[in-house]
């Protein structure tokens, strides 16, 4: 019977296996069981009764290297097999048709440590043949199987390329991306095990990789401290060129496959503070739990900062109290705002930061040297401790009125700073307020009406000066749904629409604003501009339709000769909206052809290439 169980050589299965993975039909899900129930998994008979409760909650999939131990009896009880009676454990890798169907379908609903007897009928077995001496046709048999172990083996890029078998399991849930930095050991060998290469310790980027395409690709499905044998196919190692031996690395032979020893040590996280790679933070020592600063929190940080050869121009919060200052108050250069903003109490970073985010095309003096113009700098900090502004949820109604009231005037006085940006951040917060006012009483709910359409108002108008006229058009229709005879509304929408070149709105806004007020200057200044938006694509579209029954003629002369040299139509279907185009070629013999187009009922020549 220990043959019927015997795994394959690899040589013989494991690349037909591996590459099989993908296909492999999805197995019921496990059902839940109390110990000493039984319950039927699937629709083919299979029953699983729960002895002993395994640990946590993962199982075993498909490909994956399991280690159990089993007795395995007829249902008269006559035991046929058993790993405990050889005082070994079997390994066999899952669903890859190494064992009968009804160990692959039962082993994949285990858990670690788990003990269970699976009744398995003889079409999930040895069928009408069965195993002679000891498994007679038609046979239902039942396994006492324990799960001892299990390494997970999974194809990481989906083709077969690199193959991952987990041989220490890491910590915690996250994976190195792409800007981070990592520190791996290694080492790689060709299939015989002959070393090729090996480092006790080394540090790259992840996007930038390193030795080979699999440690970048491996390096971000792994965990802090996980430790993986990879199977690396060519197209993931050196190809069909190979490489020579370099310094004190083997030769790797063309088409050559790499068995990688990798384990990931640590990593340093990497980010882009401001999706441009122009503030760049990397965390030297992670802070503690979640909460970071937002805007109008209060700081105090320990920082150095550095040009890029080194030399310290601004060192603050070592030898005396931690430099204090307000996040979006511009009280330090933009580059590090937005990345204190991003960091955690306890956090150290070092902070890269280019002359547009810091201090532009001007040299600058500071504390203890000049910043060249142009220059990148580098500030090491240390998030000391950090004093956020209230929440809305910790206030109570006439807090957050107070609040948004508060955050209307900062953003009035940043508007007509010219800081518009700025100023809609503080008109976006002071609505977040009192955006939901079902706890206010029917005063305040008129002063949160009143509030809201201000701050939607004026966000309009610094959206309208940044050019984002949909978000201005979409404000402005709030404050109107509020109060559907605002001409201000009205006006700045109209706007919108203008620019956004939907000239029908507009008019119709416009209209709407002189009938509530008309005699206001800015709407009838607005009226005008509107009018020779309109007189403008008028005269446009009488270019185009001109154009168009120019061609009409071209047309009729063309048919005129295609008539009087007896050309026959030929007919063309157009995918979309074209429908069916009827075309004549040129007399001229040439490749140009004139078509007409039903749908726009106007006949236009197509001309010769």
């Amino acid at each position: 019977m220990e043959d019927d169980f015997e795994v394959p050589t690899a040589s013989d299965m494991e690349e037909d296996e591996m590459n099989n993975l993908e296909n492999e039909p999805v197995d019921p899900i496990d059902p839940i069981l109390k110990v000493g129930e039984e319950k039927e998994i699937g629709k083919n008979g299979l029953k699983k009764k729960l002895v002993k409760e395994g640990e946590g909650w993962e199982t075993p999939d498909n490909g994956d290297e399991v280690e159990v131990h089993y007795t395995g009896t007829l249902l008269d009880g006559t035991k046929f097999d058993s790993s405990r009676d050889k005082g070994s454990t079997f390994k066999f890798k899952l669903g890859l048709g190494q064992v009968i169907k009804g160990w692959d379908e039962g082993i994949k609903t285990m858990k670690k440590g788990e003990n269970a007897i699976f009744t398995i009928p003889s079409e999930l077995a040895y069928g009408e043949s069965g195993s002679p001496p000891t498994i007679p046709p038609n046979a239902t048999l039942q396994f006492d199987v324990e799960l001892v172990s299990w390494n997970s083996v999974k194809d990481i890029c989906k083709d077969g390329g690199i193959f991952k078998k987990i041989l220490v399991e890491g910590e915690k849930w996250e994976n190195p991306k792409d800007l981070d930095e990592v520190f791996v050991k290694y080492e790689a060998c060709l299939e015989d095990g002959t070393l090729i290469s090996k480092s006790d310790g080394v540090e790259f980027t992840v996007g930038d990789g390193y030795f080979c395409p699999a440690l970048a690709k491996a390096v971000k499905t792994m965990k802090k401290g996980e430790k993986v044998l990879l199977t690396v196919k060519p197209q993931y190692a050196f190809g069909e060129d190979g490489r020579p031996a370099v310094a004190n690395e083997g030769a790797v032979p063309p088409n050559a496959t790499l068995h990688i020893t990798l384990e990931v040590v640590s990593w340093k996280n990497v980010s882009d503070v401001t999706k441009d790679r122009k503030v760049m933070k990397k965390i030297l020592k992670e802070g503690e739990g979640y909460d970071q600063p937002n805007d109008g929190t209060v700081v105090h940080v320990k920082l150095i900062g550095k040009l890029q050869d080194g030399k310290i121009f601004v060192k603050k919060g070592h030898d005396e109290e931690p430099f204090e200052f307000k996040i979006d108050e511009e009280q330090v250069i933009d580059g590090l705002d937005r990345a204190v903003k991003m960091m955690k109490k306890g956090e150290h970073a070092l902070i890269t930061i280019q002359p547009e985010y810091a201090f532009g095309s001007s040299e600058s003096q500071q504390e203890l040297a000049v910043v060249p113009a142009n220059a990148t700098v580098y500030y090491e900090v240390e998030m000391v401790s950090f004093v956020k502004e209230k929440e809305s949820w910790d206030m109570n109604t006439q807090e957050k009125i107070e609040a948004a009231g508060k955050k209307k005037e900062e953003g009035n006085a940043l508007y007509k700073a010219g800081k518009y940006e700025r100023a809609s951040k503080r008109y976006e917060k002071a609505v977040k307020f009192i955006e939901y006012d079902s706890s206010f009483s029917d005063e305040e709910k008129q002063q949160t009406k009143l509030l809201k359409i201000t701050c939607n108002l004026n966000n309009a108008a610094c959206k309208l000066k940044l050019k984002d006229y949909k978000e201005a058009e979409k404000l402005c229709t709030k404050v109107l749904e509020l109060d559907n005879k605002n001409v201000k509304a009205l006006y700045r929408r109209a706007q919108a629409y203008i620019q956004i070149v939907d000239l029908d709105l507009a008019e119709v806004d416009i209209k709407k604003a002189l009938e509530i007020d008309p005699d206001n200057r800015d709407v009838k200044l607005e009226y005008r501009v509107l009018k020779e938006k309109i007189r403008e694509y008028n005269k446009k579209d009488a270019q185009f339709y001109g154009n168009i029954f120019a061609k009409m003629n071209k047309l009729e002369q063309g048919l005129q000769i295609a008539g009087y040299f007896g050309l026959p139509l030929s007919d063309t279907l157009h995918d979309h909206n074209l429908n069916m185009a009827k075309m004549v070629r040129s007399p001229c013999g040439s490749r140009g052809y004139v078509s007409f187009v039903p749908w726009v009922h106007v006949v236009f020549a197509v001309e010769h290439k």
